[in-house]
C-alpha cells in the first residue's frame, strides 16, 4: 500500500510540474497546459495546441521521460498488488481448505450475524472446533478479523456444506436470519449426515414447528429466549444472576458443564458415591442426562453412571476440568 501512495504521489507531481510548466514557459491557458501534459505523458501523441519553442521542446522530452517512467512504475505497482492479492486469496483458501478437511467432530457456524457471532466466542472459549460459513462481504472481514476458520459461500448450498465437512461435524447452528433458509439448511444437513446435532433459529412460532419437523434437535427463538430472560430477571433476578453466572463464556468462578462418560471410563457401571464424584469439593453434579433419554435431578449417591449418559456439574472452572479427565480417562490408561 505504501508503494502504490507512492506511485500516486510521484504521478500527481509530475501532473502539475507537466501544467506549471506549459503555463509559464510557453504561456499555455490552464487547460491547454493540462491537455498538453497529459498527452504527453500518456505518449497518446496528439498535435500540439501551438508551436513549442526550443525550451517548451526540452521541457517536454523532460517531462516525456519522467511520466513515462512514473507512469510505467505506477501501472507496475498496481498489476502487482492485484496479482498478489489474488495469490494470496487463492493459497489462503487452499490453506484454509486443508485445515478444514482436518477436522473431525467440529461444529458449523452458517451465518455471522449477532447470533452467530456471540455462538463463535462460546465455541473459542471452550474451546472446540468451527468452521464459520459466510457470504456476505462485511462478514466475512469480521470473521477474518476474528480469526476464525472460514468458507466462504452460501450456507444453503449443499455443496459448501460438503466442502465445510458437514458429514464428519458434530454440530450445526442455523443462525441464518430468513427461516426458510434455516429449514433448507435443515433440511440438507440432516440428509447428508443424520447423526449432525443441528440448533436451529426460529423467528416465529411457527417456524419453531417447521424446523423440529425438519429435523432440527434444538429450535431457539431469541425473541421468545429474550423476552423470557428479560421478565424472569425481574421476577428471580437471584436466579438469574446464578444462571448467567454459570453459562457465561468469560465467568471464571463458576461454570456449568456438561460431561459424557465414554466407554470404558472408570466411571461406566458404578454410582455416585463410588466414583468420588460427589466427594470432590467445588463440584456439584446437578443432573444426570440418561442415554436413552431422561433427566435425574439433583441424583442419589447411590444413582448408578452407565456409558453414553451425560453429567451436569456445577463448579469452578478448574475443578471442572478435573471432573473432565477424571471422567473421561479410560480404564486402560
Amino acid at each position: 500500500m505504501i508503494k502504490l501512495r507512492i506511485a500516486v504521489l510521484f504521478l500527481a507531481v509530475v501532473v502539475i510540474t507537466g501544467i506549471a510548466g506549459y503555463r509559464f514557459l510557453e504561456g499555455y491557458t490552464w487547460f491547454e497546459a493540462f491537455y498538453m501534459t497529459i498527452i504527453t505523458i500518456s505518449t497518446v501523441g496528439f498535435q500540439e495546441v501551438r508551436p513549442l519553442s526550443s525550451t517548451g521542446r526540452l521541457f517536454t522530452i523532460g517531462l516525456l521521460f519522467a511520466g513515462l517512467g512514473v507512469v510505467l512504475y505506477t501501472a507496475g505497482t498496481v498489476t502487482a498488488k492485484i496479482v498478489e492479492g489474488e495469490f494470496q486469496q487463492f493459497f489462503g483458501r487452499r490453506r484454509m481448505e486443508k485445515q478444514i478437511d482436518a477436522l473431525t467432530n467440529h461444529y458449523l457456524v452458517c451465518g455471522y450475524g449477532r447470533i452467530g457471532e456471540v455462538i463463535c466466542r462460546e465455541l473459542a472459549s471452550k474451546p472446540v472446533p468451527f468452521v464459520v460459513i459466510e457470504l456476505e462481504e462485511e462478514r466475512v472481514r469480521r470473521v477474518e478479523e476474528a480469526g476464525h476458520l472460514l468458507l466462504k459461500g452460501d450456507a444453503t448450498d449443499e455443496k459448501v456444506l460438503l466442502v465445510a465437512g458437514v458429514i464428519r461435524a458434530k454440530g450445526l447452528f442455523a443462525t441464518m436470519p430468513v427461516d426458510a433458509d434455516n429449514v433448507f439448511m435443515v433440511l440438507t444437513a440432516k440428509d447428508l449426515n443424520p447423526s449432525i446435532f443441528v440448533v436451529a433459529r426460529a423467528e416465529t412460532e411457527r417456524s419453531e414447528k417447521t424446523l423440529v419437523h425438519a429435523g432440527a434437535d434444538k429450535v431457539i427463538s431469541p425473541y421468545a429466549m429474550g423476552g423470557h430472560r428479560m421478565a424472569q430477571a425481574a421476577l428471580r433476578p437471584a436466579v438469574v444472576d446464578i444462571i448467567e453466572l454459570a453459562t457465561h463464556y468469560q465467568s471464571l468462578e463458576l461454570q456449568l458443564e456438561e460431561i459424557v462418560v465414554p466407554p470404558g471410563s472408570p466411571c461406566e457401571g458404578v454410582t455416585l458415591r463410588d466414583s468420588g464424584l460427589r466427594q470432590e469439593p467445588g463440584v456439584i453434579v446437578v443432573a444426570i442426562k440418561r442415554a436413552l433419554g431422561g433427566m435425574i435431578f439433583n441424583p442419589s449417591a447411590d444413582e448408578k453412571i452407565e456409558a453414553g449418559d451425560s453429567l451436569v456439574a456445577l463448579g469452578e472452572v478448574a475443578r471442572l476440568r478435573w471432573l473432565e479427565r477424571r471422567v473421561e480417562l479410560t480404564s486402560s490408561t
